[in-house]
């Protein structure tokens, strides 16, 4: 595929309502042709609205979309037949097979039906689907029905393949299988726009990544220039495998007054253990925690010591853990079916 000096995707400040609720506040970033590009954040961060945007199936308040120039509001036609689209929810008739599925997407895309079989034949074989095409897709496990998934948003040979949360659901050996794929897609020259609220999958796929939460790109950037940004070692201590809310903050407190000490979290997600980011001083910064605890009669039930990941990129940019977002995002949405 030719290279162009175009940006495949370019999102100027995103804004989307609900009625009251701001689904997206202020989102912004730009794709380069052939990149695999991450937007990481938790449930209800506003990642599939900005996708939904982006793909003319929602029309943003304020704003503005191009995809490879085009300007999304004014010719949203032009700018879906440069795109694929595969949605977080797989939603196919278990009745048809696999090939019968690609052969009723071909015709909505008006392929010549030469064509149209030239193309299933070669995203069967691409996804590893050739031996399974015409056994009825209510046979499929999951990953295999997010595969023809893949393959039916693939059939046009759109230049931007978007996806919305790729691998959720999936077990590993199809998450893996998956992963495969899309660098393969990288390797022909696809652009790729993928959100996901794993972090192993931002950080092993994406070549640039926008860290979203409440609607607004809170950091972004390549995986390792996130990473080099939040600096510091990270360190995380448990004074006892489940420790009481009291104790943790009590821990957090101690620790906190330690001058290589730069932040310290509490990690409800892994059982009020303490997430500390710190700054080497010549010593042992883990030695030195350790005895201050001990001093103050804490004893250290386990801890571990490690570079920054683009969990702590998240922690540092929203004073949380992903998961600790995962979670109060659930927690909001049970409250809200309660009522």
């Amino acid at each position: 595929m030719p290279m162009s000096s175009t940006p495949a995707v370019l999102v100027q400040q995103l804004q989307k309502r609900y009625g009251s609720t701001v689904a997206v506040a202020d989102v912004s970033f730009q794709v380069e042709p052939g990149q695999i590009y991450g937007i990481l954040g938790p449930n209800g961060a506003g990642k599939t609205t900005t996708l939904h945007c982006l793909c003319t199936l929602l029309r943003p308040d304020s704003g503005r979309i191009e995809v490879y120039g085009i300007p999304a509001s004014e010719n949203p036609k032009a700018v879906r037949e440069k795109l694929g689209f595969v949605a977080q929810e797989v939603a196919l008739d278990k009745v048809l097979t696999g090939r019968e599925l690609l052969q009723l997407q071909a015709d909505l895309y008006h392929l010549p039906r030469p064509l149209a079989q030239e193309r299933i034949a070669a995203v069967l074989e691409l996804l590893g689907l050739t031996d399974r095409a015409d056994q009825r897709i209510g046979t499929y496990s999951g990953g295999l029905r997010k595969r023809l998934d893949l393959a039916a948003g693939l059939l046009h040979q759109p230049q931007v393949l978007v996806l919305d949360e790729p691998t959720v659901g999936l077990d590993i050996p199809s998450r893996l299988a998956i992963w495969d794929f899309l660098r393969q897609l990288k390797n022909t020259g696809i652009t790729v726009v993928l959100s996901s609220h794993y972090l192993e999958e931002i950080d092993l796929l994406a070549d640039r990544v926008a860290i979203i939460d409440r609607g607004k790109v809170l950091a972004e950037g390549t995986p390792e220039e996130l990473k080099t940004r939040v600096g510091g070692e990270r360190i995380t201590v448990k004074l006892q495998e489940f420790a009481p809310a009291e104790l943790a903050q009590r821990g957090a407190q101690l620790l906190g007054s330690l001058p290589f000490v730069q932040k310290v979290v509490i990690n409800s997600a892994q059982g009020n253990a303490l997430n500390l980011v710190v700054q080497r001083n010549g010593e042992d910064p883990l030695s030195q925690i350790r005895a201050h605890l001990q001093a103050h009669g804490l004893e250290v039930f386990s801890s571990t010591q490690s570079r920054p990941s683009l969990d702590d990129v998240y922690l540092a940019a929203t004073g949380q853990t992903l998961m600790d977002a995962e979670l109060a995002a659930a927690e909001a949405n049970l409250g809200k079916k309660k009522k």
